[in-house]
């Protein structure tokens, strides 16, 4: 059985595969496209799904979209009615999500086919609830808690949900105008971070303040009754869009979320590009705290209904890798399974795992242990690659490739590192990323004045041995997908200082030898030399998606100062750094 998961005409379009009630293949459409968080029609990340599993469209036996416009129409319907101003742009959303009812007519004119040739049964599902089964349904667990939040979806921001067997129940939902991501994105918009999905970059910036804004953010977003709510005077009304609006092009843009009372209350907004002062610093430490405050708040309450120790959790705020590192400490629960791709490209995954579960009522078989599931290139792809770009490079087997590399990262080298099939999700997880030393004080400059061009503020990611976790960091709870932080051990903080932000904490990856056996064994042959069973890791990208194919890595290899590649079993590298 062929179930095909779609996000479309939303952001962070994608695509997925699930068969026989495993998922074999997911991707992005902006790693095809080049086009970053695209919330187009995801034409190419369907026709790859297609080609790993040698099918055509019309093999496919369901095709499942993680949201429906007519979830919650009811309550859509009395806000409206509440707000007669909204009545219009109520009107308006529900023509912009029209084509989405005619899925059949988008894959054949996509994929050039007779749409009488489609034989397959279409499932629309709930955003959060697709977002829950994204996680729950890859998780190893037979029962949990569910929870899901974002900025919205289907008019709901906000749901948590009992999941057990092949059942996700929804026992609460937040709907809109009240949203933890919009408050998240509206104090980001006012302190100059105005494009989708930089709102990871602000979280970076939080530890650098102070309290002096805490008790005035508590006012912005306050808890009531194991919810919360928003005092919409700080905010501009949402219109059609819901806070963004898709171009032609398939880029996103925010609309603005801040009101004139923010200004009143905190001063003009910060420009984009001018110098950060204090007063961001601040803002921003203030969003942390009281998005932690009202996430624990929601989540000390789902454990009071779902009194268990796993929580599945997914959603574009699930990736506030800071918050999920202090859950264990703030709330009940002792493990948590966050899908990697937790943004709206999951939803895909949801909504077809969704639909082999609950609606086909199939047995649960598969559990996600890693998240390399997109596409893998042969030697001779690579190496054709290489001679077209006229690169210098020698053939290595295993062992020699991953000393030289070792040897490499040990010396202070920049290194681009491009193995094995692509990772599924925002996340540069040793397959598709650039390593360099962890404790070497200067690396980070190094690394935005050659390569990344990323804020003074912004840090860079310890990838760990999963073994060696405990010694290192204050909490041996596996990241594998990098969405935890943790406080780096005083006696480590030495060893890792490129690593260690400004509060002494890490975004770590942890990495076993059954996920990744070779980016495993490559950090195990840096230890031998250097002692720190760690890597510097970020992404394999210049202000672009993360490269998916040979070509787009040697290109960045060649435009920027990195000092060696490492594609495949060929190893190139720069004579001098320019």
């Amino acid at each position: 059985m062929l179930i095909l998961g779609l996000n479309m005409f939303h952001a962070d379009a994608s695509a997925a595969i699930v068969q026989d009630g495993e998922v074999v293949f997911a991707i992005a459409e902006e790693r095809l496209n080049r086009i970053k968080h695209y919330a187009g029609f995801p034409a190419l990340a369907i026709k790859a799904c297609l080609d790993f599993v040698g099918a055509k469209i019309a093999d496919v036996d369901h095709v499942a979209i993680g949201q429906d416009s007519d979830a919650n129409l009811a309550k859509k319907v009395r806000y409206a009615l509440a707000n007669p101003t909204k009545i219009l742009n109520l009107i308006r959303l529900r023509q912009r999500k029209q084509p989405m009812r005619d899925v059949r007519s988008l894959l054949a004119t996509a994929l050039d086919v007779d749409p009488k040739a489609l034989r397959f049964r279409e499932h629309h599902l709930e955003h959060h609830i697709a977002h829950i089964a994204s996680a729950y349904f890859c998780s190893p667990w037979d029962k949990a808690a569910g929870f899901s939040y974002d900025g919205s979806g289907d008019f709901v921001s906000t749901m948590m949900a009992r999941c057990e067997g092949n059942q996700i129940e929804v026992l609460d939902r937040v709907f809109l105008p009240d949203s933890l991501g919009s408050f998240y994105t509206m104090i980001c918009e006012f302190i100059g971070y105005q494009q989708y999905g930089d709102e990871g970059k602000v979280m970076g910036l939080a530890p650098y303040g102070t309290e002096a804004f805490c008790e005035q953010l508590e006012e912005v977003i306050g808890l009531k009754n194991g919810s919360f709510n928003l005092d919409l005077s700080f905010f501009k009304a949402l219109g059609s869009n819901q806070g963004m609006r898709v171009l032609p092009d398939g880029t996103v843009q925010l609309a603005r979320h801040f009101s004139s009372r923010m200004v009143k209350a905190f001063g003009d907004p910060r420009e984009p590009r001018t110098e950060i002062t204090q007063r961001e610093m601040d803002l921003a430490y203030a969003m942390q705290r009281r998005f932690e405050d009202v996430l624990f708040h929601l989540l000390n309450r789902l454990h009071h209904r779902v009194p268990c120790d796993d929580l599945a959790m997914a959603g574009g705020c699930a990736l506030n890798s800071v918050a999920n590192g202090k859950l264990f400490t703030r709330t009940p629960f002792q493990r948590t399974w966050i899908q990697p791709a937790a943004g709206d490209e999951g939803l895909a995954i949801g909504a077809a795992l969704h639909t082999y579960h609950s609606v086909l009522n199939q047995p649960r078989r598969f559990a996600m242990k890693n998240a390399y599931l997109g596409h893998e290139f042969s030697d001779a792809r690579i190496e054709f690659d290489l001679k077209k770009a006229k690169l210098p490079y020698r053939k290595l087997e295993r062992e020699p490739l991953l000393e030289a590399v070792a040897q490499q990262i040990a010396a202070g080298n920049v290194v681009g590192w491009f193995q094995g099939r692509m990772e599924w999700g925002p996340r540069a997880l040793g397959n598709r990323s650039i390593l360099a030393h962890p404790g070497l004080p200067g690396m980070k400059d190094v690394l935005n004045s050659r390569i990344k061009q990323r804020e003074w503020f912004r840090p860079f990611a310890p990838s760990i041995l999963e073994e060696r976790q405990p010694e290192y960091f204050e909490h041996d709870h596996p990241s594998p997908f990098m969405l935890h932080v943790y406080k780096i051990r005083p006696e480590k903080r030495a060893q890792l200082s490129a690593v260690n932000h400004v509060d002494d904490t890490g975004r770590l990856q942890s990495v076993s030898h059954q996920e990744n056996p070779l980016y495993h064994e490559l950090i195990h042959a840096f230890e031998r030399k250097t002692g720190i069973p760690v890597v510097l890791n970020t992404s394999f990208n210049e202000n672009e998606p993360i490269v998916c194919r040979p070509e787009e890595a040697i290109d960045c290899f060649q435009r920027t100062r990195m000092d060696v590649l490492a594609i495949g079993p060929y190893l190139s590298m720069k004579t001098e750094n320019q």
